[in-house]
């Protein structure tokens, strides 16, 4: 069973509240053991779900994942570290269409939010890391983020720093490693849940908590506008995804990307599929492939996570590219059905959605910041 597939059942079976789910004994004494409390709207049950029985929670594995992360001696120039484009002030985003990394290099993405990624099927738009441990070690190779030409080299970098060396024996009680590095930048990711919005407080009871508007938008959502099929409203897993990989037509907005698609259906259905995508990997144009790249199956093509819509309104700009500089240009998008592929993910249909309905809708979707995350965006501004 693929982990997406996993996740889903996991979502059904959270839904019938069924304990057996909790892998790491009690998840509140976990919870108080690190130090973490939980938002309104996050089960305990979930995030202990989703701590993975070998990287266990410390407040000391936390703390030197926390300093990792905001460290930039693990690029190779020393100019770019995770929270270059994972900024706190922009709900762990950075306002950039695509990701900046050394020397001015642009990537092909969007930097997606890191709150709540710990939940997540697969990391990166196309998941092709199956952990958050995995992923954080992706962009320390990539010669377009932290340029480093191989893990080793981040090692020997690290060994210079006394701080580092002595806390990495404290935690893992061993000499650094890069699964170590891994293990501890995820640990302190796994920190980075948000929830505690208008909305949540509003499911709770507090039905003066969200505006007559965003009530107007809730319904929306729910209902005519379909958001909810795939940005799924569930208490029990109150993420607004499926988790699934969809394709909604943006990567049609490309230069060339029907004949690379067509190409890429050639080259899988040649021979070696795994020598295909390797190749196709070689060129910078196929991150617009999507899910194909990891999956090989042309029903990929195009296709990408369904992304949170937690904090939305401070992540701009959206979709897996960058293309949508507003809210409204991703409601205008949805409201006429997606771009034009024929690949598009069949539930997405013209809308028509008026003016006042997609204002509702966006109203909505401000009631989804949470407290934490508005507060951190208003001090970043000062």
């Amino acid at each position: 069973m693929s982990r997406t597939a996993k996740l889903k059942l996991l979502v059904i079976l959270l839904a019938l509240a069924l304990p057996v789910l909790v892998r790491g004994g009690d998840s509140a004494t976990e919870l108080e053991r690190v130090g973490l409390k939980l938002p309104l709207g996050i089960p305990a049950e979930v995030w202990s779900y989703f701590v993975p029985n070998d990287n266990r929670m410390t407040p000391a594995k936390i703390e030197f994942g926390r300093q990792l992360f905001f460290d930039k001696r693990l690029s190779l120039d020393g100019t770019v570290s995770c929270a270059t484009c994972h900024d706190p002030g922009l709900a762990f985003t950075d306002g950039k269409s695509v990701a900046e990394g050394i020397a001015g290099k642009r990537g092909t993405r969007n930097s997606p939010s890191l709150f709540n990624a710990m939940f997540n099927s697969g990391q990166f738009w196309d998941g092709r890391a199956a952990s958050l441990e995995a992923q954080a070690l992706l962009p320390l190779i990539n010669p377009d983020e932290m340029g480093n030409a191989s893990h080793s080299q981040v090692i020997d970098r690290l060994q210079l720093a006394p701080e580092y060396v002595r806390q990495f024996q404290e935690v893992f009680g061993g000499n650094l490693t890069i699964e170590g590095i891994g293990k501890a930048i995820a640990a302190y990711e796994r920190t980075l849940v948000s929830a505690n919005a208008p909305i949540d407080r509003f499911i709770a009871g507090d039905r003066e908590a969200i505006s007559a508007a965003a009530q107007r938008g809730f319904a929306l959502f729910r209902g005519r506008a379909r958001c909810s099929v795939c940005h799924t409203v569930n208490p029990s897993f109150p993420f607004l995804s499926d988790q699934n990989y969809r394709n909604t037509g943006v990567a049609t907005s490309s230069p060339g990307f029907e004949a690379l698609a067509g190409r890429a259906t050639q080259a899988v259905r040649g021979g070696d599929q795994a020598a295909a995508l390797r190749g196709l990997a070689k060129e910078k144009a196929t991150s617009e492939l999507g899910r194909f790249m990891v999956s090989g199956s042309p029903l990929d093509i195009g296709s990408f996570r369904t992304p949170s819509l937690r904090n939305v309104e401070l992540t701009a700009p959206y979709f897996h590219n960058g293309s949508g500089a507003t809210l409204k240009d991703v409601l205008s998008f949805y409201s006429k059905g997606g771009g034009d592929d024929p690949r598009r993910d069949w539930e997405l249909q013209p809308l028509g959605l008026t003016d006042r309905e997609q204002e509702d809708l966006i109203e909505f979707l401000k009631s989804l910041t949470s407290d934490d995350a508005r507060r951190a965006a208003q001090e970043s501004k000062r």
